[in-house]
């Protein structure tokens, strides 16, 4: 699963990822750390951030307080935070979709510009980026 942040305004968060919002940031570090969290943070966070509900909602729908929920998203958002900069794996796979884009972009100008075999290599990595980018 690749996530694409790319026309972002220049923002500095968790380790140089640079996003839009924090809602942004918060969902993808939720997809790829998601499963470290408690039962009830996962919870807190997937109705908050993916279904979009509001702190009352989502109160209603899991008995309990507003404060509560609250709190849960804010513990989740520190412990997801706190695992992304330890690891550096959201931010490491951003940076290596950027590196194949532009190997990408530097494959099709080379493609262009060759021809009869050289032409061909050019083709097959351009393909074989491709292929890694999805």
């Amino acid at each position: 699963m690749w996530y694409t942040l790319q026309s972002v305004k220049e923002k500095y968060l968790t380790g140089g990822l640079a996003v839009e919002d924090g809602r942004l940031l918060q969902t993808v570090l939720l997809d790829y750390y998601g499963a470290l969290l408690t039962d009830k943070q996962r919870e807190c966070c997937e109705l908050y951030y993916n279904e979009d509900l509001s702190l009352s909602e989502i109160a209603e729908q899991c008995g309990v307080s507003r404060q509560g929920v609250w709190d849960n998203i804010r513990r989740a958002e520190a412990a997801l935070r706190e695992t992304e900069e330890k690891t550096g794996l959201v931010r490491r796979l951003t940076g290596q979709q950027a590196a194949l884009e532009k190997l990408r972009e530097q494959a099709a100008a080379l493609a262009a510009l060759t021809r009869g075999e050289a032409g061909e290599l050019a083709e097959k990595l351009l393909r074989g980026i491709e292929a890694l980018i999805g």
